[in-house]
Protein backbone atom coordinates (compact mmCIF):
# COMPACT_ATOMS: atom_id res chain seq x y z
CA UNK A 1 0.00 0.00 0.00
CA UNK A 2 2.70 2.75 0.55
CA UNK A 3 4.32 2.13 -3.03
CA UNK A 4 0.64 2.90 -4.44
CA UNK A 5 1.12 5.53 -2.28
CA UNK A 6 3.95 6.65 -3.58
CA UNK A 7 3.47 6.36 -7.20
CA UNK A 8 0.35 8.90 -6.47
CA UNK A 9 2.43 11.62 -4.91
CA UNK A 10 4.96 11.08 -7.57
CA UNK A 11 2.07 11.66 -10.25
CA UNK A 12 0.27 14.64 -8.64
CA UNK A 13 4.17 16.03 -8.61
CA UNK A 14 5.00 15.45 -12.12
CA UNK A 15 1.35 16.48 -12.99
CA UNK A 16 1.78 20.13 -11.17
CA UNK A 17 5.41 20.30 -12.14
CA UNK A 18 4.00 20.35 -15.89
CA UNK A 19 1.16 22.68 -14.97
CA UNK A 20 4.26 25.03 -13.79
CA UNK A 21 5.68 25.05 -16.60
CA UNK A 22 3.16 25.42 -18.81
CA UNK A 23 2.27 28.61 -17.02
CA UNK A 24 5.41 29.94 -17.76
CA UNK A 25 5.10 29.56 -21.08
CA UNK A 26 2.01 31.27 -21.47
CA UNK A 27 3.15 33.97 -18.89
CA UNK A 28 6.32 34.49 -21.42
CA UNK A 29 4.45 34.32 -24.47
CA UNK A 30 1.82 36.99 -23.21
CA UNK A 31 5.05 39.42 -22.31
CA UNK A 32 6.50 38.98 -25.32
CA UNK A 33 3.12 39.81 -27.10
CA UNK A 34 2.72 42.97 -25.04
CA UNK A 35 6.09 44.11 -25.69
CA UNK A 36 5.31 43.69 -29.74
CA UNK A 37 2.24 45.89 -29.20
CA UNK A 38 4.08 48.96 -27.61
CA UNK A 39 5.14 49.35 -31.41
CA UNK A 40 2.50 50.17 -34.11
CA UNK A 41 2.56 48.71 -37.99
CA UNK A 42 3.22 51.42 -40.58
CA UNK A 43 0.05 52.16 -43.16
CA UNK A 44 2.53 53.15 -45.78
CA UNK A 45 4.67 51.01 -47.92
CA UNK A 46 8.15 51.40 -47.92
CA UNK A 47 7.54 52.93 -44.09
CA UNK A 48 9.33 51.23 -40.92
CA UNK A 49 7.06 50.27 -37.84
CA UNK A 50 6.24 53.07 -35.47
CA UNK A 51 8.11 52.83 -32.15
CA UNK A 52 7.01 55.12 -28.93
CA UNK A 53 8.85 58.76 -29.29
CA UNK A 54 7.53 58.97 -25.78
CA UNK A 55 3.55 59.50 -24.15
CA UNK A 56 0.64 58.30 -27.17
CA UNK A 57 3.42 59.25 -29.78
CA UNK A 58 4.49 57.04 -32.36
CA UNK A 59 7.35 57.62 -34.56
CA UNK A 60 7.83 55.98 -38.21
CA UNK A 61 10.87 56.61 -39.73
CA UNK A 62 11.62 56.39 -44.04
CA UNK A 63 13.65 56.94 -46.82
CA UNK A 64 12.68 59.03 -49.94
CA UNK A 65 13.61 55.99 -53.31
CA UNK A 66 14.25 58.93 -55.44
CA UNK A 67 16.00 61.63 -53.30
CA UNK A 68 17.42 59.65 -50.87
CA UNK A 69 16.01 61.89 -47.90
CA UNK A 70 15.16 60.75 -44.39
CA UNK A 71 11.89 61.07 -43.54
CA UNK A 72 10.15 60.69 -40.04
CA UNK A 73 6.85 60.97 -39.24
CA UNK A 74 5.42 61.86 -35.93
CA UNK A 75 1.67 60.25 -35.51
CA UNK A 76 -0.55 60.92 -32.66
CA UNK A 77 -3.84 59.57 -32.23
CA UNK A 78 -6.95 61.08 -30.56
CA UNK A 79 -8.72 59.89 -26.81
CA UNK A 80 -11.79 59.37 -28.76
CA UNK A 81 -13.78 58.21 -31.61
CA UNK A 82 -16.03 60.48 -33.62
CA UNK A 83 -19.50 58.59 -34.02
CA UNK A 84 -18.87 58.64 -38.00
CA UNK A 85 -16.30 55.85 -38.09
CA UNK A 86 -15.69 54.14 -34.87
CA UNK A 87 -12.72 52.48 -36.39
CA UNK A 88 -10.99 55.11 -36.61
CA UNK A 89 -9.23 57.51 -34.58
CA UNK A 90 -9.02 60.84 -35.36
CA UNK A 91 -4.97 61.97 -35.59
CA UNK A 92 -2.27 64.53 -36.17
CA UNK A 93 0.89 63.75 -37.90
CA UNK A 94 3.95 65.99 -37.86
CA UNK A 95 6.13 64.88 -41.35
CA UNK A 96 10.23 65.80 -41.43
CA UNK A 97 12.35 65.65 -44.32
CA UNK A 98 16.53 65.49 -43.62
CA UNK A 99 16.00 67.25 -40.14
CA UNK A 100 13.38 70.22 -41.24
CA UNK A 101 10.15 70.12 -40.33
CA UNK A 102 7.41 69.68 -43.43
CA UNK A 103 4.36 69.83 -42.34
CA UNK A 104 1.64 68.87 -39.90
CA UNK A 105 -1.60 67.27 -40.95
CA UNK A 106 -5.00 66.79 -38.85
CA UNK A 107 -7.13 63.73 -39.59
CA UNK A 108 -10.04 63.58 -38.46
CA UNK A 109 -10.79 59.85 -40.00
CA UNK A 110 -14.77 60.78 -40.99
CA UNK A 111 -16.64 62.94 -43.35
CA UNK A 112 -16.89 66.53 -42.96
CA UNK A 113 -19.82 68.45 -42.87
CA UNK A 114 -20.73 71.27 -45.77
CA UNK A 115 -18.52 74.27 -46.08
CA UNK A 116 -19.50 77.08 -43.79
CA UNK A 117 -19.53 79.72 -46.24
CA UNK A 118 -18.11 80.41 -49.87
CA UNK A 119 -13.86 82.25 -50.42
CA UNK A 120 -13.50 85.39 -51.87
CA UNK A 121 -13.25 83.76 -55.09
CA UNK A 122 -15.91 80.97 -54.85
CA UNK A 123 -14.42 78.62 -53.85
CA UNK A 124 -15.99 76.22 -50.71
CA UNK A 125 -14.04 77.06 -46.99
CA UNK A 126 -15.28 75.83 -43.60
CA UNK A 127 -14.05 76.95 -40.09
CA UNK A 128 -12.29 74.91 -37.36
CA UNK A 129 -11.97 75.49 -34.23
CA UNK A 130 -8.60 74.50 -32.66
CA UNK A 131 -7.87 74.58 -28.74
CA UNK A 132 -4.65 74.19 -27.13
CA UNK A 133 -4.76 73.79 -23.75
CA UNK A 134 -2.11 75.50 -21.04
CA UNK A 135 -0.36 76.97 -24.19
CA UNK A 136 -1.24 79.80 -26.21
CA UNK A 137 -0.86 79.88 -29.45
CA UNK A 138 -2.39 76.78 -32.23
CA UNK A 139 0.76 76.02 -33.43
CA UNK A 140 2.76 72.55 -34.09
CA UNK A 141 5.14 74.30 -31.54
CA UNK A 142 2.49 74.84 -29.47
CA UNK A 143 0.53 71.51 -29.86
CA UNK A 144 3.91 69.35 -29.21
CA UNK A 145 4.52 70.86 -25.83
CA UNK A 146 0.79 71.06 -24.61
CA UNK A 147 -0.47 68.83 -22.21
CA UNK A 148 -4.06 68.71 -24.29
CA UNK A 149 -4.83 69.60 -27.37
CA UNK A 150 -8.37 69.41 -28.79
CA UNK A 151 -9.88 69.85 -32.34
CA UNK A 152 -13.29 70.88 -32.98
CA UNK A 153 -14.84 69.67 -36.77
CA UNK A 154 -18.25 70.53 -38.24
CA UNK A 155 -18.77 66.70 -39.15
CA UNK A 156 -21.72 65.51 -41.05
CA UNK A 157 -23.65 64.85 -37.61
CA UNK A 158 -22.65 68.02 -36.18
CA UNK A 159 -20.22 69.56 -34.14
CA UNK A 160 -17.61 67.17 -32.75
CA UNK A 161 -14.73 67.45 -30.83
CA UNK A 162 -11.31 65.00 -31.25
CA UNK A 163 -9.37 65.06 -27.93
CA UNK A 164 -5.55 64.75 -27.91
CA UNK A 165 -3.12 64.06 -25.20
CA UNK A 166 0.29 65.04 -26.57
CA UNK A 167 2.68 65.57 -23.30
CA UNK A 168 5.12 63.20 -23.16
CA UNK A 169 7.37 63.55 -26.39
CA UNK A 170 10.46 63.39 -26.79
CA UNK A 171 11.29 66.97 -27.56
CA UNK A 172 14.79 66.19 -27.90
CA UNK A 173 14.08 63.24 -30.58
CA UNK A 174 12.05 66.24 -32.56
CA UNK A 175 14.64 68.89 -32.34
CA UNK A 176 17.04 66.59 -33.72
CA UNK A 177 14.62 65.21 -36.44
CA UNK A 178 12.72 68.06 -37.49
CA UNK A 179 14.84 71.28 -35.99
CA UNK A 180 11.29 72.17 -33.80
CA UNK A 181 10.88 73.35 -30.66
CA UNK A 182 7.57 73.69 -28.67
CA UNK A 183 7.06 77.61 -28.90
CA UNK A 184 6.12 79.98 -25.92
CA UNK A 185 4.32 82.51 -25.89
Amino acid sequence: MNASRLLHVRNHSALAAGIMFATLVLMAAAAVSAGAQQGAMSPYQGEGDGVSAGGKWMEFRSEDKMTGAKKVRFELLSNNYFREDPDYKPRVEITCSDGKYKRAVFNPGARLGRPDYPGFWGQPKMEVMVRILSMDKGTVRGAIGAQVFNVEVRTRTGYAIAEFSPAGLNLDEVRHTCDLTPHKP
